[in-house]
């Protein structure tokens, strides 16, 4: 598979086990990517906005217009979009 031709963003926060997970799969795929900080605990209005839901992680692909949450989801489309 090819890398991806724009950037990837992920809404996170660095202390989410489950945007960690991503991040390295991200880092092992050698993949760049955006990281946009949300609140840990607070607003997260972006993220319902891109989304429709509050929780973290959320990977959006403008390469195939792809907005996904949930980690192990992520980690298996980027396997196979990108792995």
């Amino acid at each position: 598979m090819s890398k991806p031709e724009e950037m990837l963003e992920l809404y996170q926060f660095e202390q989410c086990p489950y945007c960690k997970k991503v991040r390295e799969k991200l880092t092992e795929l050698q993949i760049d990517y955006i990281a946009r900080q949300v609140d840990a605990s607070g607003d997260r209005e972006k993220v319902k906005e891109i989304s429709g839901q509050t929780g973290v992680p959320v990977l959006v692909d403008p390469n195939t217009d792809t907005v996904m949450p949930e980690s192990d989801d992520i980690v298996d489309y980027l396997e196979e979009h990108y792995g």
